[in-house]
């Protein structure tokens, strides 16, 4: 169930600790925002000097408030904190709201500090948001603890940056876009972001969570109760381009960086990752909006050609598809539609809505309809002849019959779309004009620029539940109990570990002289591969000799290898029949802040190269696995091309699954590694291995 949090969002009573009469200081505004809803609950204001603040009087201390105080907030020097939360304890305080900066931001001794105090919160049965925060709200229960009003409405606002919050709410306020409440996450010492996540998937009031963070702390955990949430998750982070491993030993971890682990754990618990405040709002205002659909098959209906163009790639850049219409489809728009209109996709009017506005309706009703498409944009002038009477049409008295009919044509979309539910954006040269308010105000997101609403449809579009996290995002695939730790990291141990998990190899024999080369050779036909030990990258070494024919080529091949790399050990395997197959790399990066990380691509020599690669959090699952293995560019390739087979994708899979579990079971890797997997049409196959583990 989570961290019990009531008596922070909900308290019996509220004591500011530092409130000041001074409106150069924090105690100032917060206490003036406490003071907004009396009624509700007693509000205590505490000044060491007494008197008056706000024209109330001031006590000298907690203790001297003469009763409990449930929440108190703490705004004092660094220097009087620790006392501060000491009093609230033993005033019964079960939640703490720390403004106080100076703790792990400011260095080691700032850290132990943190760490004390939270440690006395907690065994005193409290919670502590902070320190170094803002403060928090909840309109559901009029509690007004930070410096500035939130409108109301559902969302939940997580974030670690003020600032932030207030862009957010400027720019949510034309949607219509308000808050059911804010926190201020600051250090996190006690009450995590994933605490404050599962909280709010509980609060009926909340629809949304809306989360700024730098600082996942468990990054893992907050993607699990992302994806269990039930409702949407829309993060917006930073610093998601700086590489996580810049020291990485293997191709998966010098490919993964920080933004693929971050993409990748929103893509599975079904967060909509986002990169600036402008796109969050978009998300949210069309979440907050119409139906969803998991289908992703968008209609473009446009006035003119240049705008559905435009959107249409506007469309496909923010992942949604702009196939062609199917026959009936264009059959029934032709119905509704003059001969010069197009009806492939975009759907074009050609200037009908100009002869006749309800042209608009009738199109879109159509598209609603039609089974091929789940999913319509319109773009363009709509809105345009309510917004100017005297514009086109011929004068104020054309322009006042084409306003008139356009504000219809709206309303009759509206009708269309309750009766057809389905989403449907607009972006409008004049998304105010009054046609627009009708659809607005009837829940249909109108926006200004194309790519805003190609981002919002796309939001709206993909999944079947009503939130991100609700039943068509699968539950995260949990980390499954740490196996006995690998202590030698040497190739033929590395390959031991995977094949008992299940995963091919070829037959090999480690060898240390020519001897011990021959006697391999005898257990196995050739033709043979030769591989020098305890290097890295092998083959950029010159380290690895293939299609070795028979003995003799061993041996020769030894005797030149071992002279020019002198190895103290080398590897005698079968030769893979590579006939028909195609070299696949599957990887796991161990992430500081998200666990194990599992990198699937193209692989062989031009991994790098060729950077065609997708993540997941580990361990995958095989369909998982298959999803990731199709998403490649390359994709193609595992269908068959030019006469070639298909490859056996399942097979693939499976090695991905095996391979990602064993780096999940084991924490002491930091980097796992097969490079190459090879996939033909009758199974997958191992041909290399290697792996990292952590240093102390």
């Amino acid at each position: 169930m989570g961290r019990d949090l009531t008596a922070l969002f909900d308290p019996a009573s509220v004591a500011v600790v530092g409130a000041s009469d001074d409106p150069a200081k924090y105690g100032h505004a917060v206490a003036s925002q406490a003071l907004r809803a009396p009624g509700r609950r007693p509000v205590h204001l505490v000044n060491r000097r007494g008197g008056t603040v706000l024209g109330r009087t001031a006590a000298t201390s907690l203790s001297a408030i003469g009763e409990p105080v449930e929440l108190v907030v703490i705004s004092v020097p660094g220097a009087g904190f620790e006392g501060a939360v000491d009093d609230a304890l033993a005033c019964g305080a079960k939640a703490v709201v720390a403004i106080t900066a100076g703790f792990a931001e400011a260095g080691p001794a700032g850290l132990a500090r943190q760490r004390a105090v939270a440690d006395r919160v907690r065994a005193a049965g409290a919670v502590l948001v902070g320190p170094n925060c803002l403060g928090i709200a909840d309109n559901t229960t009029e509690l007004y603890l930070a410096s500035d009003r939130f409108a109301p409405g559902g969302v939940a606002l997580l974030s670690q940056s003020g600032n932030l919050a207030l862009e957010l709410q400027l720019r949510g306020e034309p949607y219509g876009l308000g808050f059911s409440r804010f926190v201020s996450l600051g250090n996190q010492a006690d009450v995590t972001l994933v605490d404050l996540v599962e909280d709010c998937a509980r609060h009926r009031a909340t629809s949304a969570i809306a989360v700024y963070a730098e600082d996942f702390g468990d990054g893992r955990a907050f993607a699990t109760a992302a994806a269990a949430a039930g409702k949407p998750v829309v993060l917006l982070t930073a610093g998601r381009g700086s590489a996580s491993a810049r020291s990485a030993q293997s191709h998966t971890g010098a490919l993964t960086t920080s933004a693929d682990v971050v993409a990748a754990a929103c893509r599975d618990a079904g967060v909509e990752l986002v990169r600036t405040p402008r796109e969050m709002t978009v998300v949210l205002a069309a979440l907050a909006a119409g139906p969803r659909t998991s289908g992703r098959r968008t209609a473009v209906f446009t006035d003119g050609g240049g705008h559905g163009a435009v959107a249409a790639d506007a469309a496909e850049d923010a992942g949604l598809d702009v196939p062609e219409l199917d026959a009936a489809t264009q059959d029934g728009l032709r119905g509704v539609l003059w001969e010069q209109s197009s009806v492939g996709n975009p759907v074009d009017l050609a200037g009908m809505g100009e002869q006749r506005p309800l042209s608009y309706a009738d199109a879109v009703g159509e598209l609603l309809a039609a089974d091929g498409v789940d999913a319509v944009l319109m773009t363009g002038y709509f809105g345009g002849y309510a917004a100017s009477e005297g514009g086109l049409g011929g004068g104020a008295d054309g322009g006042s019959v084409l306003a008139e009919g356009e504000t219809r044509a709206a309303k009759e979309i509206v009708a269309h779309l309750a009766a057809v539910p389905k989403p449907l954006v607009v972006q409008s040269m004049y998304p105010r004009s009054a046609s627009c308010r009708v659809l607005a105000e009837a829940g249909v997101p109108v926006f200004a620029a194309t790519e805003d609403a190609a981002r919002a449809l796309a939001a709206m579009t993909g999944r079947v539940s009503s939130g991100a996290g609700g039943g068509a995002v699968p539950p995260l695939p949990p980390l499954p109990p740490a196996s006995a730790p690998l202590r030698d990291p040497g190739y033929h141990a590395v390959r031991a570990l995977l094949a008992g998990a299940g995963v091919s190899f070829p037959a090999a024999r480690e060898v240390t002289d020519e001897a011990g080369l021959l006697a391999a050779a005898a257990e196995f036909d050739g033709p043979y591969v030769l591989k020098a030990l305890h290097l890295l990258h092998k083959s950029d070494a010159g380290g690895v000799a293939l299609r070795l024919a028979d003995r003799d080529a061993l041996l020769a091949a030894y005797r030149e290898m071992h002279g020019r790399l002198g190895a103290p050990a080398y590897s005698v395997e079968a030769m893979a029949d590579l006939t028909d197959g195609v070299e696949l790399i599957v990887g796991v990066n161990r992430d500081p802040r998200f666990g194990p990380v599992a990198m699937v691509g193209l692989g062989g020599v031009l991994t790098e190269t060729l950077r065609d690669v997708a993540f997941a959090l580990a361990p995958v699952p095989a369909g998982r696995a298959a999803e990731l293995l199709r998403s490649l560019r390359s994709a193609a390739l595992l269908d068959g091309v030019r006469g070639r087979p298909a490859l056996d994708v399942a097979a693939a899979a499976a090695a991905v699954e095996r391979i990602t579990a064993v780096a999940a079971a084991h924490p002491e890797i930091t980097e796992l590694e097969v490079n190459p997997l090879l996939v033909r049409p009758d199974g997958a196959l191992a041909l290399d291995a290697r792996a990292v583990l952590d240093t102390p």
